[in-house]
């Protein structure tokens, strides 16, 4: 961290020049230690059900993001805000005319979707220094590291209980996370990183291979199959780009998947993948889903245009239930309907424009290809219903949009200015 800390004071010294990242100025360093604060701060109460672990996050990201926008605004916009801040003017505007079936979840909706601009803008103006977006990104895979090493250890010893401690009235919870499909989600971000950083780094390939093969046997140890889906292809999309690319050399990228390989065998034969396997096995994977799909599209027949309201969709569902599950309908399982649902077409398009413009960007980075692993998720599941859970991805989302892409420049010249 010190050494990071006098690049950027050292960097904030020099004479602003076009070819410098815009906005500079002091308190690069507080900020990150900051965001990187209340990110794990969010993460870590993910489990407590009462609401006050999500507003110390959200309040703290709100006043975070007013100071970086008063000390380092961006020179530009970039095109995520602009779906983003519909998100937040249409929520806006179904309270203000009325047009939400319960105005309380869209006020609580609008302000989560606040949340994810003001995450977009602050981690846009602050990644614009590459040294930053790099040690931000080593922070998310260490703590991601460190929180998956937690999980699998609570998950067989705990009995349910975080922390070993507070018990949840789930058999078995990954961390501080209780849906398995969310904790996959979270994993989902920082696995390629930590590969990637396996691939590229010369002196550090054991420690990072180690850390992934951890995330990915915890991804096992879940028993998500969507998550176990798409871990693996994360791993075999890394190497197969950095082969692609000639970032590393055949034999680099041969030795670090044998030790990669090893440990993948090994951690995951630790944790058994017995319980996913059997759940790759159910007769039917999409029960029920398929019943909240199917309500969600008539949500959407009804009303195309505005929605039901930001937030409304558990409201909304009892009257276009096609199956009583015997529980009470949370989410709809498919983000991108339940967004279309909520806000009608026009939004829905806007935010699947999101998942669009990312793939370039991502493939082009390698790093970032857990972003589209996300997106690819929400079709089955709700990573983005939680606000710190969805600002997680948001932030790969900002370091893309502000990796400098040099006109002439080669594809791998470009990932090295934004590379791990």
């Amino acid at each position: 961290m010190s050494g990071l800390h006098s690049q950027i004071a050292a960097s904030e010294r020099q004479p602003h020049s076009t070819s410098q990242p815009p906005g500079e100025n002091p308190g690069a360093f507080s900020y990150l230690l900051v965001l990187a604060a209340l990110f794990a701060f969010a993460i870590l109460t993910l489990w407590v059900t009462a609401y006050w672990p999500v507003t110390v996050f959200q309040v703290g990201i709100f006043a975070l993001c007013a100071v970086v926008l008063w000390r380092r605004p961006p020179a530009r916009t970039p095109y995520p805000a602009i779906p983003l801040a519909a998100a937040v003017l249409l929520g806006l505007v179904q309270l203000a005319a009325s047009l939400t079936a319960y105005a309380f979840d869209t006020k609580t909706a609008t302000t989560h979707w606040t949340t994810f601009l003001a995450v977009f803008l602050i981690g846009f103006c602050l990644f614009q220094q590459p040294e930053v977006a790099r040690w931000f990104r080593s922070a998310m895979i260490w703590f991601a590291f460190l929180v998956s090493v937690w999980a699998t250890l609570q998950t067989f010893t705990s009995g349910g209980k975080v922390f070993w401690l507070f018990p949840t009235g789930y058999p078995s919870v990954m961390g501080p996370i209780l849906s398995r499909n969310h904790y996959a989600a979270f994993i989902e971000v920082a696995l390629p990183i930590a590969f990637y950083k396996a691939l590229h780094s010369r002196h550090n390939s054991l420690l990072y291979s180690g850390m992934a093969a951890a995330m990915y046997a915890s991804v096992i140890a879940s028993a998500s199959r969507a998550g176990t889906v798409l871990a693996t292809a994360e791993i075999l999309a890394v190497t197969v780009l950095m082969a692609a690319r000639g970032l590393a050399t055949g034999r680099a990228i041969g030795a670090t998947l044998l030790r990669a390989t090893i440990l993948f065998i090994a951690f995951t034969a630790v944790v058994g993948w017995e319980h996913v396997w059997d759940r790759f096995w159910q007769p039917d994977p999409m029960t029920l889903r398929r019943e909240f799909n199917i309500s969600s599209l008539h949500m959407i027949a009804d009303h195309p245009y505005t929605g039901s309201g930001l937030g409304t969709w558990p409201t909304v569902y009892p009257r276009y239930a096609i199956v009583d599950p015997g529980t009470f309908a949370n989410q709809a399982h498919d983000d991108w309907l339940q967004f279309t649902a909520e806000g009608g077409i026009p939004l829905g398009i806007l935010l699947f424009t999101l998942l669009i413009w990312s793939l370039r960007p991502a493939f082009r980075s390698i790093w970032g290809i857990g972003l589209i692993a996300v997106f690819l998720h929400a079709f089955v599941d709700y990573p983005f219903s939680r606000p710190a859970l969805g600002s997680w991805p948001i932030l790969i989302l900002a370091m893309l949009a502000a990796v400098p892409r040099p006109s002439g420049s080669s594809g791998a010249e470009r990932v090295a200015e934004g590379g791990s």
